[in-house]
């Protein structure tokens, strides 16, 4: 880490905007089979004290931490407990992990230059992360992206793809084992966040796709829709997902390979569902980890025509693109029937909605550099199994 980074990394520190511990949990609970929530399936301590070294080439201070680890033991067990853990490792340990690599991140930022300050903030959480070697590339999206930091590789789109063809644009001019999205108006309240990612998947490999839980450090009500499940529950409570929160995510660059990526012709709406079943499909599992957290302010989500349009457009897509019949017809049924269900006294939401699903249908729902390719048995079966048919 740079003096700079270290500098911000001690200010933000004096500001609150930065988390100068790691505030690691691992709940008990139901969860999907062998996944970390399980008792003893993530051993957190033991991946902290193997890292050590890679927390001191960080720049990280003594070797005395404090750490806060949530016992995996009962269904509901919701006690924490602080220990004071040392993290000096026998001499011939702290030797032979002195060599060992870092994690490398490749990082597509995306944005169009409206929110300077706001992707200043996310650059600076990005650059102060320990243990981790980051490839980072400003993707512009219809913007010359200009007046940023040193470390930060630029890519300037000359016209707006949209928010997935976007992010795909950014990846090729990226290196690393994993890859991380973040939004221009999010950032990293931790700075071993991103560590800790690479640690679950490294522990957990057929994890291909983490989601952190989202909060405002402004404001104690998320709202429910980060948390991308049915049955919403606690925010802090993990769990396999067969959808994403789009703003921060940080995949196996394997499982996005593998996957095809961001479905380019969405523009917005939906990306994060397409991208979450295909990981499923590739044979890996989606994870939301809700012990794990990134930021970003609450936005009055103000909805218009153009978002009820593409709501249903996409929705209609997703099943067209993915879904063989009949459970492509399933999907759009079951959801046509809640829209017109929850927006039954909405009349101009709904015809808009229509108007969508309508092109849905008619339009090709395929990029011209796309192969079409439906979702196969065995991953229709793994997301069934583990909790999730694709009919809702």
């Amino acid at each position: 880490m740079s003096t700079r980074s270290e500098g911000d990394a001690a200010r933000w520190r004096q500001e609150g905007l930065l988390a100068s511990s790691v505030d690691g949990r691992l709940e008990g609970g139901e969860s999907a089979r062998g996944l970390p929530d399980e008792p003893g399936a993530w051993d957190r301590e033991e991946h902290l004290r193997r890292d050590v070294h890679v927390l001191r080439d960080a720049g990280s201070q003594a070797a005395e931490s404090t750490f806060e680890i949530m016992p995996a033991t009962g269904a509901r067990a919701r006690t924490r407990r602080t220990v004071e853990t040392s993290q000096r490792l026998p001499a011939e340990a702290e030797q032979a992990g002195a060599g060992q690599a870092r994690y490398g991140f490749g990082v597509v930022v995306l944005t169009q230059g409206r929110r300077p300050e706001d992707l200043e903030r996310g650059f600076r959480s990005l650059l102060v992360q320990k243990g981790v070697d980051l490839d980072i590339v400003c993707v512009g999206n219809g913007w010359e992206p200009t007046g940023l930091p040193a470390e930060v590789k630029t890519l300037a789109l000359p016209e707006n793809l949209g928010i997935p063809a976007g992010r795909n644009e950014g990846v090729p001019h990226v290196s690393g084992e994993f890859l991380f999205f973040l939004d221009d108006d999010a950032w990293l309240p931790d700075e071993t966040t991103l560590l800790r990612m690479a640690q679950m998947m490294r522990a957990k490999p057929q994890i291909g796709l983490i989601q952190p839980r989202v909060t405002d450090p402004s404001r104690d009500d998320a709202p429910k829709r980060w948390i991308p499940r049915l049955h919403k529950g606690s925010a802090e409570h993990s769990s396999a997902v067969f959808s994403v929160w789009e703003g921060a995510v940080c995949l196996q660059r394997r499982a996005f390979d593998q996957s095809g990526g961001w479905p380019a012709p969405f523009w917005y709406a939906h990306e994060g569902i397409e991208l979450a079943w295909r990981i499923w499909d590739a044979g890996f599992q989606v994870w939301y980890a809700g012990d794990l957290a990134v930021a970003h302010p609450v936005i009055d989500p103000k909805r218009h025509d153009e978002y009820f349009y593409m709501n249903a457009r996409n929705r209609v897509w997703l099943a067209r693109r993915n879904l063989p019949w009949p459970l492509s017809w399933a999907y759009v049924g079951s959801w046509t029937a809640v829209q017109c269900a929850r927006w039954a006294r909405r009349p101009q939401q709904l015809r808009a909605w229509f108007s969508g699903w309508r092109d849905g249908w008619r339009d090709d729902p395929w990029g011209e550099d796309e192969t079409p390719r439906k979702l196969s048995g065995k991953g229709l079966l793994a997301m069934s199994v583990n909790g999730r048919p694709p009919i809702l």
